[in-house]
């Protein structure tokens, strides 16, 4: 709350002077102060839940005015100023200063990223604004992990999906904007299936932490969010910490291209939810936040139902389940981020060391996982590691899933091999390529994994095996591309998009992917000054984000000369 001071002026005609006590700074509005709290109710106004908060209003009012920003700041005992750098980090939240006019009631967003833009998404966003009227707004917006039915928009909270003018304007015209739930295996069916089998055994005690490490380390399992480190040496290095510890569910794929826990979440969310629990007990983790990207609103509504009937069961009485919800942010990807915006702050990347496992979320040792992985944890230890192990190519072992997009007859998240060549995952599991179409490329790790030609079709695919090609497979998004598409423009959709989504904490990649963006759009490419650049971004970034946005240009600038005639 701002601080309380004393100002003293004179009534006038009178010489009498008096004291009026106010609060230095904004002053809250009455009526948006009973409306937040209104919207809280009975919630806790703990600092972490900000974002959660903020969500609150913008669901409401479809904008979040600056009253009610202050009234927020108020209810929940924090500075104005840190209330308004969340709330304008985030792409979801349209924050209105004093004197704006608020955004119209609905939105529509269109995707443009590389697989949408490749299906027509540019047309699309230059007709829909002319069909919808001034009474809706259209934004572009980044990847919404459905590339395999690209191009598509979102109405609301309703994804339309192989999307055209006539589509998108129906569903505006129907006047139902929420999100649609999928057909999923539910609590019921899942528990027939032998679910909560596995987690009960460990709750009982009839399972030991020691034992379902092993089983971990040795089936090889890694992490399936893009860093494939070792998930059962990460388990024991978060034992090993001093309690209390915590966990983190990494549910905010951003990167273009990527769907496979989409897939996983809405077809069979308690295969995920068990593996997260088994692991949260394993570990002793009090808590674990299932960190869920906002562009996925369908699986939300589907993991509130489903956590209210584990927790009913008992089934969290070892490790409790917080759903938290991000806010239109990739970044928030980066497990630093991650954790920062949990906590309820602008989901800028943290340096390392140290390292979650010991210093994470809240300050205590915390165990980051993927949603995949933690999807394969009962098939592994019901299954034995040797199953796991037994699938795999080319002297690779395990499974994969595979987001397939692009120039393919069947795109989709396709489970295969571990090691399964490009060429080999487009005959035998997308059907070939597209009627018309000649490969002429692909990007074997979405957007940061760089671009690599057809000619090099038959690297196995898997960690470190593309090393050697300057790239690697990340969360095995598959983006294929014909001769009908060219390599410069997708590197250039590419570097828009970390443009974009860069935080902006440190200057390399701010500054270097707009640099980046204007060096591309020039009529000729300067190789030599883009690679001086590239390799400021690849040596000095603090994450991720910009020490891989230099991948694409520099492959095309090494793989695909052609295009840059």
């Amino acid at each position: 709350m701002p601080d309380a001071t004393v100002h003293r002026y004179r009534h006038p005609g009178s010489s009498k002077r008096t004291a009026r006590v106010t609060n230095r700074g904004r002053q809250v509005d009455d009526t948006a102060r009973a409306e937040v709290r209104a919207l809280l109710g009975d919630r806790p106004r703990d600092r972490d839940l900000l974002i959660e908060h903020l969500h609150l209003i913008q669901d409401r009012y479809r904008h979040i005015s600056a009253a009610h920003l202050a009234a927020l700041a108020e209810e929940m005992r924090i500075p104005m100023a840190e209330a308004y750098e969340v709330a304008t980090f985030y792409a979801h939240f349209d924050v209105v200063k004093e004197g704006e006019t608020p955004p119209p009631p609905l939105t529509v967003r269109v995707c443009d990223s590389l697989t949408c833009e490749m299906m027509g998404a540019k047309a699309l966003l230059d007709e829909l604004p002319g069909r919808l009227g001034a009474k809706v707004r259209v934004v572009r917006a980044p990847c919404m992990g459905r590339c395999h039915s690209a191009p598509v928009a979102e109405v609301g909270h309703r994804h339309v999906v192989d999307a055209d003018a006539d589509r998108v304007a129906a569903v505006v015209e129907a006047g139902d904007h929420e999100p649609e739930c999928p057909a999923y295996v539910d609590y019921d069916q899942y528990v027939e299936g032998g679910g909560y089998r596995l987690l009960r055994d460990c709750l009982d005690g009839k399972r030991s932490a020691d034992e379902l490490i092993e089983l971990m380390q040795a089936s090889g399992l890694r992490g399936l969010g893009g860093a494939g480190f070792p998930a059962g040496q990460k388990w024991r290095f978060v034992r090993n910490e001093p309690k209390p510890r915590l966990m983190t569910i990494n549910a905010d794929e951003g990167e273009p291209g990527t769907f496979k826990d989409r897939y996983y979440m809405e077809s069979d969310p308690h295969r995920c939810l068990e593996g997260m629990l088994v692991a949260g007990w394993a570990v002793e983790a009090t808590d674990v936040y299932f960190y869920l990207r906002d562009e996925y609103p369908g699986v939300r509504k589907v993991l509130l139902d489903e956590i209210a009937r584990v927790e009913a069961a008992g089934l969290d009485r070892a490790t409790r389940i917080h759903l938290r919800r991000g806010a239109g942010a990739y970044i928030c990807g980066e497990e630093g981020a991650m954790m920062e915006s949990i906590e309820g702050k602008r989901g800028l990347p943290r340096n390392r060391p140290p390292f979650p496992t010991q210093v994470g979320l809240f300050g205590r040792p915390t165990l980051v996982h993927n949603v995949e992985t933690v999807y394969w944890v009962r098939d592994i230890v019901e299954k034995g590691a040797d199953w796991f192990t037994g699938h795999g190519r080319n002297g690779r072992t395990g499974l994969r899933s595979f987001s397939v997009s692009g120039r393919v007859k069947a795109p989709g998240v396709k489970l295969a091999p571990a090691g399964i060549t490009v060429r080999e995952l487009i005959d035998e599991y997308c059907g070939g390529m597209a009627d018309g179409h000649a490969f002429k490329g692909y990007l074997p790790g979405g957007a940061s994994g760089g671009i690599l030609p057809a000619s090099l079709g038959d690297v196995p695919l898997d960690f470190d095996t593309l090393a050697d090609h300057d790239c690697f497979i990340g969360s095995a998004a598959i983006i294929v591309l014909s001769d009908r598409d060219n390599a410069r423009d997708a590197a250039l959709n590419l570097m828009r998009f970390f443009e974009d989504e860069s935080c902006g904490q440190c200057t390399p990649c701010r500054v270097g992917t707009e640099k980046a963006v204007k060096l591309m759009s020039r009529p000729a490419w300067d190789g030599p000054l883009l690679r001086e650049l590239s390799a400021a971004m690849l040596d000095a970034s603090i994450c991720g984000l910009g020490q891989a946005a230099p991948n694409p240009l520099l492959m095309v600038l090494k793989h695909f000369p052609e295009d840059l005639r």
